[in-house]
């Protein structure tokens, strides 16, 4: 019994004292590491409470922090760092944590240029001595090491940007000392926006080999903004990524990749700001059978791109593209070439250089190529009035893009806003650039959409004229074999604008020449030479303007009832109004009292009249004289009240006058405004505009009406709401519609009309008329 009772107090005792080992090693370890933290590891380390068991190797620290060196800054905090140690492998010198746990951490890395805020922790861990060699590699293994639900920040202070990542989740079965794999799963959430990335990431740490996993549903892209500012004066940027990929490769050589799967890009916005867009789409998708720059093979199964946007601007200095990026580009080669800061967007396009750098010279395969519903915009703010024109609906589509294909097949449709049609057919071969063939189109271009040049370089703008163009090519070897068709039918100037800033050329004797008998511009342009030197052959034009000096003369009286002819209907059908003005000519006055006239003696009939107004080009035209006439009054010494003779100095001032452009400059300096007239409209209330043109309308209606009240047949005329539209002949009009019976002059005249189509000089081209009479 004595015995039993002694060895009952050996095992109290013993239990006892591993109770207390356990008790108060604890708060032991909390000490000492607090203690001793920045003596070790330069930097503070505090924690809630601390729990360690000396015979099971369990350690658990709560409420984790570490401070940046000799501050507190926050580095790195967690509830929790939990961790496992094999205490029998100690005997065997091999240190061995089974599992290690960092619950929910927060951890901040900062960059300074090329520094970074770990550099410290790398130095002093790093071996003293790299020359030393060791008999025995250190027996360290770690396994299943995971983080849950952590967050982690990341702050360039340069640039500067700030990013972070939240509900980061890794889990790895860890690596061991004799094993050169890591095998990583993880998963997170975009901090900045919505989106979420998951996948598996295996490394070999000898050889630095890599595989990959990647799923990507929605994440923002975003950070891209934070880096753009660096190479932009302006803009924001958003976009979503998609992705599901595998790639393999590995990190000494850059070409050594080898990628498949689907990537794409969705919600894609780049412009001047949330609401201005320069460029944008809605997806594109790549689906990536086999691409691998070092082997030389770049497959795919499809590239698609759906409602392509962009938008191209010029002003009077620079385009929208050098207001962002600077003149040239400039900041873009400043930024790129600044090898002391990192930057996301230059690595990136670095980086897709590298991999497209050997496209051509390898085995490249698109199955399908595909753009659907584009729109490419062009406006130019550069002349004094402003052009626009966009390709939209644009759409193209190419099968089997293959190097081993003998020739590839593409094609390209697109509507020209505001008026024509583009088709382009192309046949190239794969493996030479310079070899190919192409055939294109354009058809039903307005020839009054080119006004702000026509007006700019010839006084002269142009109220009818339909164009049309075509082509073959056939380029072998860089040598080109071409010949182009350019039409023009029924061209036509209006009256001469007068304007300081307008250059002047006799454009109705020019088009008296170049035109032919049918009222038709009609050249073969034939090209040879090559694709860096190409010759223009001008000799069907040459020919045709001897043939119109000396055949014309002779076909005058044929013409001359051509034109008298079409001018009776055009009158019949429209009454065009200039531009800002209700004053009508006096072969208006004319006419409108003879349809008058009709209605008296017809009470039965009726017309309808349907405005078709040009409102874009109206207000721009009303805000450039109301910007000038501000102008104008500070610089007159009587600024109280306009009269006419001022208003016709305002109205020949040039929009592009040195003094006026100084004026409206200093009047939106520090705005974001690139165009003359986005300047006058910061310096116009919009209000005046609208009442303005409101009051256009009503007069040009009231002057209308009176000649039809004076004959009391007001009540068989009826106005239609207006349309604001782009007219096909570049003039805000009326359009004239009769009921019941019709004028006989304008039966008449169309007999006469259908008659002359039909003869050779015009039959060729009569389809063309018809389609125009009816914009008409």
């Amino acid at each position: 019994m004595q015995k039993i009772k002694k060895l009952v107090y050996i095992f109290i005792f013993t239990l006892l004292l591993l109770a207390l080992i356990i008790a108060f090693i604890s708060p032991i370890t909390k000490y000492l590491v607090e203690k001793y933290d920045e003596q070790y590891t330069g930097r503070q380390i505090t924690m809630n409470w601390a729990y360690v068991n000396p015979f099971s190797g369990y350690m658990y620290f709560s409420g984790l922090k570490i401070y940046e060196p000799k501050s507190d800054s926050l580095f790195l905090s967690a509830n929790s760092l939990s961790a496992d140690l094999v205490l029998y492998k100690l005997f065997s010198k091999t240190y061995e944590i089974s599992e290690c746990t960092l619950d929910k951490p927060l951890g901040i890395l900062i960059q300074n240029k090329k520094v970074l805020n770990f550099d410290d922790l790398i130095t002093r861990f790093s071996s003293k001595d790299s020359s030393a060699k060791t008999s025995e590699p250190l027996h360290l293994n770690i396994l299943r090491m995971k983080i849950n639900e952590g967050e982690f920040h990341y702050n360039e202070q340069i640039t500067p940007i700030k990013y972070f990542l939240k509900n980061v989740t890794i889990e790895s079965e860890g690596f061991r000392w004799n094993s050169d794999t890591i095998l990583t799963h993880f998963s997170f959430n975009s901090g900045i926006g919505k989106g979420d990335l998951k996948g598996d990431f295996t490394i070999n740490t000898k050889n630095l080999d890599y595989n990959f996993v990647a799923i990507a549903h929605q994440f923002d892209l975003n950070i891209i903004q934070q880096y753009l500012k660096e190479m932009t004066n302006y803009g924001t940027f958003s976009a979503k990524l998609d992705a599901d990929i595998k790639a393999k490769g590995n990190f000494k050589d850059e070409e050594n990749i080898t990628i498949s799967g689907m990537l794409g890009i969705n919600e894609f916005h780049f412009g001047k700001n949330t609401k201005e867009d320069y460029a944008s789409f809605d997806k594109l998708v790549l689906a990536i059978t086999e691409l691998s720059p070092k082997n030389r093979k770049y497959l795919f199964d499809s590239v698609a791109l759906t409602r392509p946007y962009f938008k191209y601007e010029r002003y009077d200095y620079l385009d929208n593209m050098e207001t962002m990026f600077g003149k040239a580009g400039s900041n873009i080669s400043a930024t790129s070439t600044d090898s002391s800061q990192f930057n996301l967007v230059v690595e990136i396009a670095r980086y897709v250089k590298v991999l497209a750098r050997n496209f051509f010279e390898s085995s490249y395969k698109v199955n399908r190529l595909a753009i659907y519903d584009g729109n490419l915009k062009f406006n130019d703010y550069s002349q004094s009035e402003k052009f626009s024109v966009s390709l939209n609906p644009i759409s193209a589509f190419a099968d089997s893009i293959d190097k081993n294909n003998k020739r590839v097949n593409a094609t390209l449709k697109s509507g020209i806003l505001p008026f024509g049609d583009a088709e382009i057919h192309l046949s190239i071969n794969p493996k030479d650039s310079s070899d190919f063939d192409m055939n294109y189109r354009f058809d039903k271009l307005s020839a009054a959409m080119f006004n702000p040049f026509t007006t700019a370089y010839t006084s002269f703008p142009l109220d009818r004229g339909t164009i049309e163009m075509n082509g073959k090519w056939m380029v072998r070897d860089g040598n080109i074999q071409s010949n182009n068709h350019l039409v023009i039918i029924d061209p036509r100037v209006a009256k001469r604008l007068k304007n300081k800033e307008l250059k002047w050329l006799p454009m109705p004797l020019i088009l008296y020449f170049v035109r032919e008998n049918g009222n038709v511009i009609d050249y073969e342009i034939p090209i040879t030479g090559n694709l860096k030197d190409p010759n223009f052959h001008f000799k069907d034009a040459v020919f045709d303007l001897l043939e119109n000096v000396f055949i014309k003369p002779v076909t005058i009286p044929y013409r001359v009832k051509v034109k008298s002819i079409e001018a009776k209907i055009e009158k019949s059908l429209t009454l065009k109004w200039p531009i800002r003005s209700s004053l009508l000519q006096n072969s208006q006055k004319r006419f409108i009292k003879k349809m008058a006239r009709f209605l008296v003696e017809n009470p039965e009939a009726t017309i309808t009249i349907s405005p078709e107004l040009f409102a874009s080009k109206e207000k721009e035209s009303i805000l450039f004289f109301e910007a000038k006439k501000k102008y104008f009054r500070m610089i007159s010494s009587n600024n109280e009240r306009i009269n006419e003779k001022d208003s016709i100095k305002i109205d020949r001032m040039s929009n592009k006058d040195t003094l006026f452009t100084k004026f409206i400059n200093e009047k939106t300096q520090g705005k974001l405004i690139f165009s003359k007239q986005g300047k006058c409209a910061i310096i116009v209330d919009s209000n005046v505009i609208d009442s303005k043109y409101n009051r256009l309308n009503k007069e040009r209606e009231e002057v209308f009406l009176a000649f039809f009240k004076d004959e009391k047949v007001d009540k068989q005329v009826k106005i239609s709401d207006s349309e604001s539209t782009i007219p096909y002949n570049g003039f805000s009009f009326y359009k004239i519609t009769y009921k019941g019976v019709f004028p006989e002059s304008l039966l008449e005249a169309y007999k006469e009309m259908n008659d002359l189509n039909e003869m050779s000089p015009r039959e060729q081209f009569k389809k063309v008329r018809r389609k125009v009479w009816k914009l008409l």
